[in-house]
C-alpha cells in the first residue's frame, strides 16, 4: 500500500473532523464531540496555533491523523501530548498507526522533548499492546482527572 504521512493543512480539517467523530463512536462517546472543522482550522492554522497535526493519506484520502500539542512537566521540562492518533477502521492493522506514531516521536525528538504522553482507554487492548510493543509504558496506577465546562462552573461557584 502506498501512503504518505505529512503535516496537515487547513483543507484537511473536514476529513480530520470525520476521523474524530469516528473515534468518538468507537470510544462509545458518539455525542461528545463539540469541536467543529471550523474550530480545528482556527485553532491549528490561524494566529496562536494550539496544536500540530499530521495526517496519513492514501490515494488522496486522509485515513489517519495524529494531533499533538506542547506541555511542560515540572519534573522533566518540555514534553508533548499526543491528544489522538486515529486510523479509520478499514485501515487499522495496515501499519499506518505505526507510521504516524513514528512521525510524532521524530517530531518530539527534533523538539528535544523529555517525554511524549497520551492516554488510552483501559479496555482498548489492541492499542495498549501496540503502544507497549513500541516501548511505551502504560501507567496503570494513574487516573486521568478532568474538569469539564460544567465542573469548572461548579468549582468556581463554590469559591
Amino acid at each position: 500500500m502506498k501512503y504518505s504521512i505529512r503535516d496537515a493543512q487547513a483543507s484537511d480539517m473536514v476529513q480530520v473532523h470525520k476521523l474524530i467523530k469516528e473515534l468518538a463512536v468507537f470510544e462509545k462517546e458518539a455525542d461528545a464531540v463539540e469541536v467543529t472543522a471550523v474550530d480545528l482550522i482556527r485553532d491549528g492554522f490561524e494566529g496562536n496555533k494550539l496544536f500540530h497535526c499530521y495526517v496519513a493519506e492514501v490515494e488522496g484520502n486522509v485515513v489517519g491523523m495524529a494531533l499533538l500539542y506542547p506541555r511542560y512537566s515540572t519534573w522533566k521540562g518540555p514534553i508533548i501530548h499526543l491528544e489522538d492518533l486515529i486510523i479509520t477502521e478499514t485501515m487499522r492493522g495496515s501499519g499506518l498507526g505505526a507510521a504516524l506514531l513514528t512521525k510524532v516521536v521524530e517530531h518530539g525528538q527534533q523538539l528535544g522533548v523529555k517525554r511524549i504522553s497520551w492516554e488510552v482507554l483501559d479496555w482498548n487492548d489492541p492499542a495498549i499492546a501496540f503502544y507497549e510493543s513500541k516501548g511505551a509504558h502504560v501507567l496503570r496506577d494513574w487516573n486521568v482527572v478532568h474538569l469539564d465546562e460544567k465542573g469548572i462552573q461548579k468549582f468556581l461557584n463554590k469559591i
